[in-house]
């Protein structure tokens, strides 16, 4: 049993030896904004080279947790260095594809995948 209610936001730092990144778990909605972007931040600032974001546990992705992820794409590109998106099929892909930015998040299927592309 677990003190979170079902659907809460989690950002947890995900470390390999190819590319550093989060895991986000649960809704990324306007409520997670501001922890999703202190994490953003966090793994930008703390890292070098590519980064990678997990979104295969995100059951609901709004707009706001979208520009969040469009914003750190922008501030690694000022530095030369590419953000990579896990999403496999699913709501959230769907969301990334309509909205146009699948191509611009780098956005694979899997981990391994990400990691990958950021080489």
């Amino acid at each position: 049993m677990t003190d979170q209610p079902p659907n809460s936001f989690e950002a947890v730092s995900v470390d390999s030896p190819d590319a550093s990144g989060l895991a986000l778990r649960g809704e990324v909605d306007i409520a997670a904004l501001p922890e999703l972007e202190q994490a953003l931040e966090a793994a930008i600032e703390t890292t070098a080279g590519g980064v990678v974001i997990d979104l295969s546990g995100v059951e609901f992705l709004d707009s706001s947790g979208l520009f969040a992820m469009l914003k750190a794409r922008a501030v690694l590109a000022r530095e030369d260095r590419t953000l990579a998106v896990v999403c496999p099929a699913g709501l959230v892909r769907h969301l990334l594809e309509v909205a146009g930015v699948a191509k611009l998040l780098a956005v694979c299927e899997s981990r391994e995948d990400a990691e990958a592309a950021l080489s």
